[in-house]
């Protein structure tokens, strides 16, 4: 759900230290033991572990088991465990991959719980996908977006106040600037079609709308191809791929060859920057992706994960108790603090003013969004006819018509999918 985000290495699985318990979870002292799957790379072992055991410190009579899952095959596996008599009692997944899983009737409805939980001020893209037929399953943890970085040195020597970028005419008449002399202006490989969503949101538009029980693409509306075009504006300011995304060849490593002044990417790739060319250190900035106006900043897609509790789990309380905890003002807090995430809170932004890369994503956070909300939408991934409408596009072809080929497969897949 993070593409980009720098990998952070995590230890095995972390466990309380209480006593030894029955098939129930009741120790001999009688302890109750929830367990809980967590995502490798997520959060680090060392925030993990202090977390687990400031936790148990607070509720004695509860011990925590953490398992770490791999993002590879996830989906599967919760499938089957949320179908078993044996799924662990906590679950982080992925924000959009709630409505899956939810269903098939095998999470807990926690709608009761969001005022205590103080779900008024959860980032939206991360509490909507979170719920599923107007009830909510997927309590937000974290979240992380798209920033725009950028090479100081070179907007200094081409008279650019990376400041003074509120809108996008500014960042177009910024990006021309810098886009001289062997430097490109900026990078934008021709399928990134998470940013291609930020641009159709803010126009008004969106990937796919809902009628009724029935999904349909909306690529070939009016606002969805204001977007479109947008984005081919600025993609022309670079000499990025027209039928690659981000990953092939890595745009941060594209970046450290030197010659280019502006990526899209989560803050973490700042770090794979510099790692691939040390001498890029202290010559990299970020700025949240401007917005039309300089009013609200440009419309993000939120990656990051929720929580969630199998309606099979038989320790559902304190399963509860362990995510009101972790999702909790003082740990989220920490959580910003040690991962450079953005709180699950708009309230909680000033966690992170101390990071410039996190708090450029707070800024577009507060205005973030998820894919649509419905099961179908995996398979539109899947095949993924947005990339090659991109491309199409962006090497000549009609974009209203290309968008209404799109859109047609984008029908199609969601009514397979759900």
């Amino acid at each position: 759900m993070l593409a980009g985000v720098s990998a952070l290495v995590l230890a095995g699985g972390l466990s309380g230290c209480g006593g030894d318990s029955d098939s129930s979870g009741e120790s001999a002292d009688g302890r109750t033991t929830i367990d809980v799957w967590l995502m490798r790379d997520s959060v680090s072992a060392q925030f993990q572990k202090e977390f687990v055991a400031g936790f148990e410190a607070t509720h004695a009579d509860i011990d925590v088991k953490v398992q770490i899952q791999e993002w590879d095959g996830i989906g599967e596996k919760v499938t089957a465990a949320l179908a078993s008599n044996d799924a662990p009692d906590v679950i982080e997944t992925g924000n959009t991959q709630v409505a899956q899983f939810a269903q098939s009737g095998g999470l807990l409805d926690l709608s009761d719980k969001v005022d205590e939980l103080g779900g008024g001020n959860w980032l939206k893209g991360l509490a909507e996908p979170g719920a599923y037929e107007g009830k909510q399953y997927g309590i937000p943890y974290y979240a992380a977006n798209r920033v725009v970085i950028y090479r100081t040195d070179l907007f200094k020597k081409a008279g650019v106040d990376a400041a003074a970028i509120k809108t996008r005419d500014q960042w177009i008449a910024a990006t021309e600037k810098l886009n001289t002399g062997g430097s490109q202006g900026i990078y934008l490989p021709g399928q990134m079609w998470y940013a291609l969503a930020g641009f159709i949101w803010d126009e008004g538009g969106d990937l796919a709308t809902r009628s009724g029980d029935t999904w349909k693409g909306a690529l070939d509306t009016p606002q969805a191809v204001r977007g479109m075009n947008f984005y081919e504006q600025l993609q022309a300011l670079g000499k990025g791929p027209k039928d690659a995304d981000e990953a092939q060849p890595p745009q941060a490593e594209v970046m450290a060859k030197g010659q280019v002044a502006q990526i899209i990417s989560t803050p973490g790739g700042a770090n794979v920057v510099i790692a691939n060319n040390p001498g890029l250190k202290g010559r990299l900035g970020f700025f949240p992706i401007p917005g039309k106006t300089a009013a609200r900043p440009g419309s993000v897609f939120i990656g990051g994960s929720d929580l969630v509790i199998p309606a099979a789990s038989g320790k559902q309380d304190a399963a509860f108790t362990f995510i009101k905890e972790l999702t909790g003002d003082a740990w989220q807090r920490k959580l910003a603090a040690a991962m450079s995430y953005v709180p699950n809170k708009t309230t909680l932004a000033d966690a992170v003013a101390a990071d410039p890369g996190a708090s450029a994503m707070a800024v577009g956070a507060a205005v973030g969004r998820a894919t649509p909300n419905t099961p179908g939408w995996a398979a539109v991934e899947a095949k993924n006819p947005i990339k090659d409408y991109m491309t199409a596009v962006l090497t000549g072809a009609d974009a209203r018509a290309e968008a209404a080929k799109a859109s047609a497969s984008i029908t199609a897949a969601m009514a397979t999918g759900s």
